[in-house]
């Protein structure tokens, strides 16, 4: 159990400048480190790494196109279940954490969507085995049996369509083997934490092949909910299951197919905000009683008090069939797949423990399910490769439905005879007070329509000089709808006119992309492209919709150019890649806040111009037989250029503002080394990272600054020889340091509201796996 008893008081500024400069310390040594003690050993060479960024089989130092690749293998190592382990692995790569699943988003290059509206789509695609996912919260469910995860950094609209105008998160699931055999994997950690996966490969015949992956994960919380009622105890926890079969069948050498079919369902007490300041103004001193048994330390709280436990539930499910036929000269690939995806959030909105306690404090508490159906085809024929034009070209279709629930309930108290009492206010108490009670719901939806056909190659000028060009068509349609039953009184956040607003709009667009490529030699590639990105536009459609909302936001385009090298060094045991790169965003969909009677909301809007340049540097190596490293490095300037703002309003923000979520500085270090006694491998292992300061929101609002940060996780293995079996003791942050993923305004008395997440803390575990069957 975690023994909060330490956080009396803030953490002292010298210790965080400590560990900070240690652990830049030893990324800049990571960095450097793997020239200097690269030896001679001929077994070090690291295994090539193929990747399929390009929408075909390719070695990752031939694609022109900045690609991080993390095994799914490391992203276990980092306790990572679903998408947000890879911002810990991937420097160019954040999350937005928040309340739900629905509202969560990645971020790349600084560049990423912060919506609430179901009529609009992401910046960073995620694609499941070639199946591209509607929403982003889709990829925060867990993750089943992951062969690698490739994250594509820039605009990737030609091959992977609208929603990517910053980049792609591609995940390849692992194939069935050709032997019985599988593992059974358990995880546990302090505070009650449970992680079950086990996976078993099942070969019917030479042809037929089965793999099927079973999860299971249980989690009190590690947030304490001080209240006294049913909401009462640990918090931010999870209860996960899910299944997952994916079967290949091959016929005969010239023909295969793939059928995948999974179910996951998730019920977390999740996410939880603490309040990080004690509350100001008029209200301040009755706020901080109703909120008697919390601290007010910023990242450093871990109490709340609340009388509504908040959930976050999901129940997905889908099916994809994928048929790839060797023709001769090309080979076609066909990919039908539909999913379905319910998510629910139930919400406090007011972050206390009693209702309307006391005259002018309201309780606003929210619902809000949401179901999608998603249903697509792409087709597309694939040159061999080596030839003098090297080509992909396809057709692809979608379409996805969202249809949306919220409601908002809340109690008032609009006069009290008590008197007033120490706080200042008028306390509130049946049989003496007027209580009202203003509530309201909507259900809104929208229905997006792709249609897209595409081309791309490379014309090999030479052995070593290569052109690149792509184009992509794409025409979009999307309808929405809104009701609303009003509220009959005015109230905390909700609206009193009724609704009944459609809308749709079609467009066409063109993206693609161009560069050139030139193979120094065996050991060195560089590139230069320009892409063009393209995200559809959008309505914005929510909860509070009003009728300015119902004209479209057009859609976000952004002009990208990069620089690249890619190097393969010391005969195969060193791997350096770096790229700088430029992107301008015209039209850059972004959130814009309103105050409706006392209480934040968000819309979207055309937020204007921005901005995001930088570095990126990776590596990966292995110094010798029993040694590995890997890393990066990312510094990103991402920034408004203009900001529109309505006719007769004053301008809200400032031209060079940094992008939400955009730290400067970003960096990783992973380590593990095996020493071998005898019949068993000790495997000690390490994984570094630092992220600069950022923001969570736009104009750099010093209430939102999320300081830098820096967290080292350690692990100790023990492994048979055939690794066959291996337990790993796990230290996560072991140096304690306190941080938040995400910071909100609008808390109670003007105080800022902080997700505190998992990581924040040091905790152990212990990880067996146990390997039975084939090797």
């Amino acid at each position: 159990m975690i023994n909060n008893s330490k956080r009396t008081q803030p953490l002292r500024a010298p210790r965080r400048f400590l560990v900070r400069h240690t652990v830049a310390a030893a990324l800049a040594g990571g960095l450097l480190l793997p020239a200097l003690v690269i030896g001679q050993d001929a077994d070090s060479a690291l295994e090539e790494i193929v990747v399929t960024a390009q929408k075909r089989e390719q070695r990752l130092q031939d694609v022109p196109i900045a690609v991080s690749v993390v095994s799914g293998q490391l992203a276990e190592s980092v306790g990572g279940f679903n998408a947000e382990s890879l911002k810990q692995l991937v420097p160019s790569l954040n999350i937005r954490k928040t309340n739900s699943q629905i509202n969560q988003a990645l971020f790349l290059r600084g560049v990423g969507t912060i919506n609430f509206a179901v009529a609009a789509q992401p910046s960073v695609a995620a694609v499941v085995d070639g199946v591209v996912l509607n929403s982003a919260g889709e990829a925060f469910g867990d993750l089943y049996d992951i062969e690698r995860i490739e994250v594509l950094r820039g605009p990737q609209g030609t091959l992977f369509g609208k929603n990517s105008s910053a980049g792609v998160v591609n995940i390849v699931s692992k194939r069935p083997g050709d032997e019985l055999g599988g593992y059974v994997d358990t995880q546990f950690y302090e505070g009650n934490e449970v992680r079950i996966k086990t996976a078993v490969d099942v070969p019917l015949s030479d042809s037929l092949r089965s793999r099927t992956t079973v999860t299971y994960g249980d989690f009190p919380g590690y947030l304490n909910n001080v209240t006294t009622g049913l909401a009462a105890g640990k918090t931010n926890g999870y209860h996960r299951k899910g299944i997952r079969t994916l079967w290949t069948y091959e016929p005969s050498d010239t023909l295969s197919w793939t059928f995948s079919a999974d179910w996951r369902k998730s019920n977390d007490n999740c996410c939880v905000e603490v309040i990080g300041t004690a509350p100001t103004g008029a209200q301040a001193a009755a706020l901080t009683r109703l909120l008697a048994g919390t601290q007010f330390l910023g990242d450093e709280s871990r109490q709340v008090r609340q009388n509504l436990e908040m959930r976050s539930r999901e129940e997905a499910y889908g099916a994809s069939v994928q048929a790839d036929a060797d023709l001769g000269p090309v080979s076609l690939t066909s990919i039908t797949a539909y999913r379905k995806w319910d998510s629910e959030e139930v919400r406090e909105g007011d972050w206390l423990d009693a209702g309307a306690a006391y005259v002018g404090i309201n309780q606003l508490h929210d619902i809000g399910p949401q179901t999608q159906d998603t249903i697509s085809q792409e087709l597309r024929l694939t040159s061999p490769g080596g030839e003098t034009v090297d080509y992909v070209a396809g057709l692809y279709y979608s379409k996805t439905d969202v249809e949306r629930y919220f409601q908002r309930d809340t109690i008032v108290c609009s006069a009290s005879t008590l008197a007033v009492d120490a706080t200042g206010l008028r306390p509130c108490a049946t049989g003496s007070s007027t209580f009202v009670f203003p509530s309201s719901n909507a259900t809104f939806g929208a229905n997006f329509t792709a249609l897209a056909a595409f081309a791309d190659g490379t014309f090999n000028v030479s052995d070593n000089f290569r052109l690149i060009a792509g184009l992509r068509w794409t025409r979009d349609k999307l309808d929405f709808f809104h009701n609303r039953v009003p509220s009959p009184i005015a109230g905390p956040g909700v609206r009193t006119d009724t609704t009944g607003f459609t809308g749709s709009d079609t467009s066409s667009n063109v993206s693609g992309r161009a560069g050139v490529q030139w193979n120094i030699n065996d050991d060195f590639m560089t590139y230069a492209t320009y892409a063009r990105g393209y995200k559809g536009p959008a309505y914005n459609v929510f909860f509070n919709m009003t009728a300015n909302d119902r004209n479209v936001i057009e859609a976000e385009e952004a002009d990208s150019y990069e620089l690249g090298l890619k190097s393969t060094l010391f005969d195969g045991r060193l791997v350096l890649n770096g790229a700088a790169f430029w992107a301008k965003y015209d039209n850059f969909q972004a959130n814009n806040f309103l105050i409706l009677n006392g209480v934040t909301i968000t819309t979207l809007t055309n937020a204007g111009k921005v901005t995001s340049g930088g570095v990126e540097i990776e590596f990966q190596a292995r110094p010798s037989e029993d040694f590995t490293l890997s890393g990066g490095i990312a510094y990103t300037d991402a920034r408004i250029d203009s900001f529109f703002t309505a006719p007769g309003q004053a301008p809200r923000f400032v031209r060079g503002s940094a992008l939400p979520l955009a730290p400067l500085w970003k960096a990783s270090l992973v380590g593990e080394y095996k020493i071998r006694l005898g019949s068993v491998d000790v495997i000690p292992g390490a994984v570094v990272a630092y992220q600069d300061e950022q923001f969570a929101d736009l104009n750099e609002n010093p209430l939102v600054r999320i300081p830098g940060y820096a967290t080292i996780d350690l692990t100790v293995g023990i492994a048979d020889k055939d690794d066959r079996f291996r337990v790993t003791l796990v230290g996560r942050n072991v140096t304690d340091e306190s941080f938040a993923a995400l910071i909100t305004t609008g808390g109670p008395g003007g105080a800022p509201r902080l997700q505190i997440p998992r990581d924040a803390d040091r905790y152990f575990g212990l990880h067996a796996r146990f390997r039975f069957g084939a090797k």
